[in-house]
């Protein structure tokens, strides 16, 4: 019983228990101003997305796939329900929270977390290259300051201000590792940016310029909605985006933590502890979300590959948001601004272009194009599908090109075809254009030994050839079919006709 409880949370692994806590507390530190900033651009109340990073941390930390994996209210989710929030209010946000959860978790148990395995190399390149744009431009907002017409950008001793912070910020993280790694170089600046402009009386943005993070515990609140199908019909459509998003960016966070810690995650458990955290979001009035690569990023780079970090950082959070505020409101933004900075730089995949003459061009344009609609659409999830969907369009039009074959007359006058590559649509008319029908002899056979039948288009290009055939009393006889391609076949034989020879 207690060996199997250690192996269910990761537990029995060798831990660095100083090194996990304090990877926690500067996870915490970046987490909130994100969450903050969401919650409010969604048009929530700004606890609701620090309620969201304590639920959805401490869930996915003790459940998850992806030990080392950070999760909080992420803009990526959070954005889908904007529309929501705005034609109907945030009692049927939280019951499309609770929905998505639960999409989420039946995706867990059909085992469909494998599917993350189609995202091709090129499109990952892109995802996460746009991504350090996205990360490294969402903090120049942290330049502009509030005024009675809207934001603005800060300039005279304010601008240079947070300028010089946060360089001081960026040189601290990059040195501060060449003098000791015992501690975070990202909780290392962060202390020392603030004990300076707290010292000196520095006056700097700081998180209270964001907004209030001091509150409660989070409340159970069932959603105040009529159960019924007119509500599912408002609700589902946004639900099911949601958990679509927040699944392909959790599991392609997970992929790239699997490459930095070289160790395998478990995408269908961690399908299943995003949709407890997302249900238990909607019913603790949390706004829901996913993985966050960025904090991701910031735990791993801070030494953490155990699931304690995260556990910390989630409990560090709820601290706060109780007893911690008046501290934690004080940090300077510029701090947190220069750790996602570094952030952003090492999210950067700088092997790309070192292997771009490398590449075929057209995976070296996939990426381009993955990353200009990541950076452009900032919706990953988008960006993602579109770099598969064009990956596969690529891999079809070569593959079509790729169909051959070897002709030739036995002794009986019987003419074969020996095909090699797949027929599939992409490739029937290629295929078609081989056969020399009126200069064939009266018995034609086609081997498949080295092909096989794909898709229907296949069958109707054969059902074709063999009418050709046909009508000017010849016979096409088919050959060599793999199991794959006679179960097509024999399922089709209805529609089409053909001549299938053992």
């Amino acid at each position: 019983m207690t060996k199997s409880y250690l192996n269910l949370f990761d537990f029995s692994q060798k831990v660095n228990y100083r090194t996990e806590i304090l990877a926690g507390f500067t996870v915490a530190m970046t987490m909130i101003p994100e969450s903050l900033s969401f919650a409010i651009l969604a048009g929530f109340n700004p606890l609701t997305g620090l309620y969201a990073a304590f639920i959805m941390g401490l869930i996915t930390a003790i459940f998850g796939g992806r030990p080392g994996m950070v999760s909080g209210g992420a803009g990526a989710t959070v954005v889908v329900l904007i529309a929501l929030m705005q034609s109907h209010g945030v009692e049927y946000v939280f019951a499309a929270i609770v929905l998505a959860g639960l999409l989420q978790i039946f995706v867990g148990l059909l085992k469909l977390g494998k599917f993350i395995k189609l995202v091709p190399q090129p499109v990952m390149y892109g995802f996460v290259n746009g991504l350090a744009i996205v990360i490294f431009m969402a903090q120049l907002e942290q330049f502009k300051v509030m005024t009675p017409n809207g934001s603005t950008w800060m300039t005279g001793t304010a601008l240079f201000t947070m300028l010089g912070l946060v360089l001081l910020t960026i040189l601290l993280v990059w040195i501060w590792p060449k003098i000791s790694k015992a501690i975070p170089a990202s909780l290392v600046a962060i202390m020392v940016v603030f004990f300076i402009v707290l010292g000196l009386g520095i006056e700097t943005k700081t998180v209270k310029d964001i907004a209030s993070v001091s509150g409660g515990f989070p409340p159970f609140h069932f959603p105040k909605v009529v159960i019924n199908f007119e509500t599912l019909q408002i609700i589902f459509p946004y639900a099911l985006v949601m958990a679509a998003v927040g699944l392909i960016e959790s599991l392609l966070t997970m992929n790239v933590v699997d490459e930095i810690t070289g160790t395998k995650g478990n995408g269908n458990r961690e399908a299943l502890a995003q949709g407890a955290a997302n249900m238990t979001n909607g019913l603790f009035t949390g706004m829901g979300g996913c993985a966050m690569i960025a904090q991701s990023f910031v735990n791993l780079s801070a030494g953490s590959r155990a699931r304690l970090s995260g556990i910390v950082a989630s409990v560090m959070i709820l601290v706060i948001i109780l007893v911690g505020a008046p501290v934690i409101e004080l940090v300077p933004m510029a701090a947190l601004t220069g750790v996602m900075f570094m952030v952003a730089i090492g999210t950067f995949e700088w092997i790309s272009f070192r292997v771009i003459n490398k590449m075929p061009l057209h995976d070296v344009l996939v990426g381009i194009i993955v990353a200009g609609l990541t950076v452009w659409l900032h919706n990953l999830a988008l960006a993602v599908l579109m770099g598969v969907i064009l990956s596969a369009l690529v891999f079809a039009w070569e593959s079509a090109k790729r169909i051959r074959a070897r002709k030739f007359i036995d002794e009986d006058g019987v003419k074969h075809y020996n095909l090699f590559g797949p027929l599939f649509f992409g490739s029937t008319t290629a295929f078609l254009e081989k056969f020399d029908v009126q200069g064939d002899p009266d018995k034609v056979i086609v081997n498949f030994k080295e092909s096989r039948i794909a898709d229907m288009s296949a069958l109707e290009a054969l059902n074709k050839l063999t009418s050709r055939y046909e009508k000017i009393n010849k016979t096409l006889y088919i050959t060599g079919l793999s199991a794959d391609s006679r179960i097509l076949v024999r399922n089709a034989n209805t529609l089409i006709k053909l001549n299938v020879k053992d």
